[in-house]
């Protein structure tokens, strides 16, 4: 089954493009609850390019890499990237007076709900846009 998360990012699309694919900022925002963290990421934006984040249990007790390699990148408007087999579409679009809109497509797996591999990727793309606000305005 896919499964689509979007939001709108109050933001020019430079900023936007930056925060989303640079390894420092992505390790300030990548986690879908207060209790976890990215403790490492490496981007290489490129098609046949790979990705990397470490997200952990900010307890240590349990942690995972998300890996993938890019499949298709037209900067700064989409990235196509394999994850597990899977092909994942993310695509962002400016708005107007709104900012830029952000969607990303994937395969549900079978160890978790829908429900709850759809509430982490949004509370992601939620902490991604809280972030790249913030940013913009100089408060980080």
């Amino acid at each position: 089954m896919k499964i689509t998360v979007e939001t709108t990012v109050a933001a020019r699309i430079d900023q936007f493009w930056h925060a989303y694919t640079s390894p420092d900022d992505i390790k300030r925002w990548n986690a879908a609850s207060d209790d976890w963290r990215t403790t490492a990421a490496t981007v290489d934006l490129r098609e046949g390019g790979t990705f990397s984040s470490r997200m952990e249990a900010k307890d240590g007790s349990t942690g995972f890499d998300f890996t993938g390699t890019y499949t298709k990148i037209v900067a700064p408007r989409l990235i196509e990237y394999r994850f597990s087999a899977i092909e994942q579409p993310w695509s962002n679009s400016p708005t107007p007076q709104r900012g830029v809109s952000v969607r990303v497509t994937f395969d549900s797996e079978a160890t978790h709900s829908i429900e709850q591999q759809r509430g982490g990727w949004q509370a992601i793309l939620n902490n991604f846009a809280r972030y790249v606000e913030k940013s913009k305005q100089g408060d980080l």
